[in-house]
């Protein structure tokens, strides 16, 4: 089997204009005993593969890829690059992890009841199947090989597994969307990466909007919190030093209380890594990764080299690879002039004198990372590729990175080509952001954002593009009348760009093609006796809230005053939302003002207010169990 092995490497002056020279080189791909092996099941000409996480063996021969789109985990013999194995899986994986042995690989497979497959790591054989919750992702494996962590993402918790009995033996409480997870090297302690806040954003609250680090004592499983800077959204990854004194978190940090008339110098959006100091449990510092006039958009994965002196970051809508010295993102200069000043302009206090070094990687999409010997290694999640890059020399110009194919160049279709759109920030002006920074996975950021389509001082909670074609207006107040005419607006006065109209029907294509997850209150995909109850209740004549949200979608794509209109507001009117996957797009209202549907009921008295007789306590939990179900 032969793959293509790519440069890429463009300086600050090539990302503006100047091509460099692209050498290509095919190579035979071998086993790591020199012998050609059975690659197994091949990928199938124009389907997918999707590459989003990677490990490396330690000895740096062999490079296991998850394809989440293929449903596979790809074994690649290193340095040639040849697959010498895939194993399919049952659903899709979104996390590996390698034992401290290397002999096992983990894979945490996604679904409503996810599994966690454990396989050789040599012939790929599988040795045990393990339950996991809703949406698996972040395995973490402790430094003594016996204890697995597992983030189970929507039920917001983490798995906490017993590797020897292949069994799990308790259940961690974590935020909001927990997605990532790393253990320290003395074993004790657990970090875990929720992706969103979980707070009220409307003007009345006061307080800090942003993700928390959960922190789980490996003796007690007792948790505490590390929070993130206020603005923090959409993380992505975090990772523990080598030595063990601090970890790194990728997120964005969001200008939210600003009214974004501007996107250049991270007026909306800057991307960023905040320093965990882990004795003392503080963010040290939070370091922006953005020049004064290119963006580093989506920062998603974060590594050390093995070497442990460079720290590297995968920019998932740049299609970048950051570089930076340990010794210098710990750095008091760095602290003091990359780390963004929000609520002001202009962002940084010295822009333009960035310690990064940004490396234009051969691929797009870059995700998940692995380091292994002198290279890195990126998942190129659009490309169907791993880029292979020597950090060092392709900062100082030295070497380009190189590529190895996971199968045949992808066909997009229409979707896929949204999708890619929709997640690309080199379409935004100066690469700040992409539509994905604001929706990630095409949902909400948990923010509020004042946009000038409706007057100023008046922010609304950011709506999920789930269904968004089937249920206009698009705004809260609408206006924007489509789903349609809302993209084309986004990419005018959010990204800041002219774009041609195939772009944006290939947005729309992909938002249209959008799912709802399954709920994590359902039980075996059905309604919990409780929320059986509440689904009575909510059809009911006497409480009435299926006359505005009937199903099927929920809505009745009509405008009413429900009480909620703030002094700044141009209309007491608010688009009805639909109520499928509720459960994942908190805070509610238009404000932003109530962080759980019940509050929303009880203390809003959001369609109660003329229920006769009133709900008792009973009634009202089961009423916000079926809503939660949708």
């Amino acid at each position: 089997m032969k793959c293509m092995v790519a440069g890429g490497f463009a300086s600050r002056k090539a990302r503006h204009g100047i091509v460099l020279a692209v050498a290509l080189l095919a190579v035979a791909g071998w086993g790591g005993d020199g012998k050609a092996e059975d690659p197994g099941p091949s990928a199938q000409s124009g389907a997918y593969q999707g590459p989003c996480a990677l490990a490396a063996a330690r000895d740096g021969k062999t490079l296991y890829v998850a394809n989440a789109d293929a449903r596979q985990v790809a074994w690649i013999a290193l340095p040639g690059g040849g697959i010498v194995r895939r194993v399919s899986l049952p659903a899709e994986p979104t996390g590996l992890a390698l034992t401290a042995d290397g002999a096992r690989l983990i894979v945490t497979c996604a679904a409503p009841k996810s599994q966690v497959i454990v396989l050789h790591a040599g012939s790929g054989e599988q040795i045990m199947s393990m339950a996991a919750g809703h949406t698996a992702t972040g395995p973490a494996v402790s430094p003594d090989g016996t204890r697995l962590y597992v983030c189970n993402r929507f039920d917001n918790d983490v798995s906490v597994v017993d590797l020897s009995a292949g069994k799990e033996v308790a259940r961690v409480p974590a935020v909001r969307e927990p997605i990532a997870a790393a253990v320290t090297p003395d074993g004790q302690t657990v970090l875990v990466a929720n992706h969103l806040p979980n707070a009220r954003t409307d003007d009345a609250f006061r307080g800090d909007v942003s993700p928390v680090i959960t922190v789980i004592d490996a003796g007690t499983l007792r948790t505490s919190a590390i929070e993130l800077p206020h603005g923090a959204n959409g993380v992505r990854s975090v990772r523990v030093a080598p030595d063990g004194r601090h970890a790194l978190v990728t997120h964005l940090l969001s200008n939210f209380q600003k009214i974004p008339f501007r996107v250049d110098m991270g007026w909306i959006n800057t991307n960023v890594v905040s320093v965990i100091d882990l004795r003392r449990r503080v963010v040290l510092s939070t370091i922006g990764m953005d020049e004064q006039d290119l963006g580093a958009a989506n920062p998603w994965d974060v590594t050390w080299t093995a070497d442990g002196k460079t720290i590297c970051v995968s920019l998932a809508g740049a299609h970048e690879l950051c570089v930076i010295g340990a010794a210098e993102l710990l750095s008091d200069s760095a602290r003091r002039t990359m780390s963004p000043m929000m609520g002001v302009w202009p962002i940084y206090p010295t822009l333009g004198s960035s310690m990064w070094r940004r490396i234009a990687l051969p691929g797009k999409g870059p995700r998940g990372l692995a380091a292994a010997g002198p290279y890195v290694y990126v998942a190129e999640y659009f490309s169907d590729t791993v880029a292979v890059v020597d950090p060092q020399a392709a900062a100082d110009g030295r070497s380009f990175p190189g590529t190895l194919a996971l199968g045949p160049a992808p066909r997009w279709t229409p979707e896929r080509r949204g999708e890619f759109l929709f997640h690309d920030a080199t379409i935004c002006y100066q690469q700040w952001q992409s539509c994905a920074s604001c929706h990630p996975e095409g949902r909400v950021d948990g923010l509020n954002w004042d946009l000038m389509n409706d007057g100023a001082g008046n922010p609304k909670n950011t709506k999920s593009m789930l269904w968004s074609h089937r249920t206009p207006p698009a705004m809260a107040e609408g206006v924007r009348m489509s789903a349609e005419e809302a993209v084309r607006s986004g990419i005018r006065h959010v990204l800041f760009s002219e774009r041609p109209e195939h772009e944006a029907a290939a947005i729309d294509a992909y938002l249209k093609s959008l799912r709802p997850v399954p709920s994590p209150r359902l039980v075996d995909g059905r309604l919990s006796p409780a929320a059986e109850r509440g689904r009575r209740l909510f059809e009911s004549a006497r409480v009435g809230c299926a006359a505005c949200h009937p199903a099927p979608l929920f809505t009745d794509l009509r405008s009413h005053n429900v009480g909620s209109r703030g002094p700044n507001e141009s209309s007491e009117r608010f688009d009805t939302p639909t109520l499928v996957e509720v459960w994942r797009t908190a805070p509610y209202l238009h404000d932003g003002r109530y962080t759980t549907v019940k509050e929303l009921l009880v203390e809003g008295k959001h369609a109660l207010r003329r229920v006769d007789p009133p709900l008792e306590e009973q009634e009202i939990d089961d009423l916000v169990e079926y809503v939660l179900s949708l």
